[in-house]
């Protein structure tokens, strides 16, 4: 079973739903109350009511470019059927957000199969504070329930509090942790986490690393020589890139991710901390903006609150 069918699978449980709804909650209403402000006194999807639709969507962090993708869509639509009722704004707006999303991001892991490659290597990348270790943590969560064999390497070396921390999720978890004396070469413990795991025929390697937002191009050799290290022993390693992002956070966001898509070859990010904002909207636009498939999000601070994220599922909840 590779790693997308079993997230599959548990996803698609009537409670994962249920926390989705839950960890949108803030989102959701500041979303639907403002459009409900936008279309007061109007029958007809006019121009007002565009300009208001448009500092909804802004205002809801879905970002400049993306808000103004989507009024096209929906001036297209208007345009071609004449006469469209304020009533229907929200299941065309629904609408156009899915397909809008659909569209820039047809890969998205969906015939992933984790079997590929053994051990399956993820390096995980972001600033101090968006949930980085956290999500490390519910991740190998998930991967161990599903009977995998999973090892944690501590390559964060920069901050004692970070190697702790991802020591103490590995005791709570049940997995294997690789850790080193804080200070040292993050190539080293990484290294040392994929060797270790290849003679112990493990599933899955996460490597942490330091969520400093130095310059770019420390940034980029400090990633570079710990990719560099790790194809040594696994050779592609890593098979993905996990940007982790806090969602509340907003339009900072979007500023990290571009600084991190620059530094490194990010192919999957991790969108966290949802439940706590209503700056949802941040999740439609850099899964617009950026072309790399958002692949998990944080909707609450249980251990099963990591989703894998469903576009079609998300969207439906927002306007639910």
């Amino acid at each position: 079973m590779g790693l997308f069918d079993f997230f599959k699978k548990k996803e698609a449980a009537p409670e994962a739903k249920v926390a989705l709804d839950k960890g949108l909650e803030k989102t959701k209403e500041g979303f639907l109350s403002k459009i409900t402000k936008a279309v007061a006194g109007k029958s007809t999807v006019d121009d007002d009511v565009l300009d208001n639709l448009e500092e909804v969507l802004v205002t809801s962090d879905v970002g400049v470019t993306t808000t103004l993708k989507v009024i096209e869509r929906i001036q297209a639509r208007v345009a071609r059927d004449k006469y469209l009722s304020t009533s229907e704004l929200n299941g065309l707006l629904r609408d156009e957000i899915q397909l809008l999303l659909a569209e820039n991001n047809s890969n998205d892991f969906r015939n992933f199969e984790y079997g590929q490659h053994k051990p399956y290597v993820i390096m995980v990348v972001g600033v101090n504070g968006v949930g980085k270790t956290t999500t490390i943590g519910k991740l190998a969560h998930k991967l161990k329930a599903e009977n995998l064999k999973v090892v944690l390497g501590a390559a964060d070396t920069f901050r004692a509090a970070a190697v702790e921390q991802i020591k103490l999720w590995g005791e709570r978890v049940g997995v294997r942790v690789v850790a080193q004396a804080m200070g040292s070469d993050p190539a080293s413990v990484a290294y040392d986490t994929l060797q270790s795991a290849v003679a112990n025929q493990e599933d899955v390697v996460i490597i942490d690393t330091a969520g400093r937002l130095h310059n770019k191009v420390g940034l980029m050799n400090e990633l570079g020589k710990i990719k560099n290290v790790m194809q040594k022993v696994v050779p592609n390693a890593p098979h993905e890139i996990l940007l982790v992002l806090d969602g509340s956070t907003g339009q900072n966001a979007f500023e990290q991710c571009k600084q991190f898509t620059e530094a490194t070859d990010v192919n999957a990010l991790a969108i966290t901390k949802l439940d706590g904002t209503a700056k949802g909207g941040v999740v439609i636009g850099i899964s617009d903006q950026f072309k790399i498939p958002v692949k998990y999000i944080g909707v609450g601070e249980g251990m099963n609150d990591l989703q894998l994220f469903d576009k079609k599922a998300f969207v439906d909840s927002l306007f639910s």
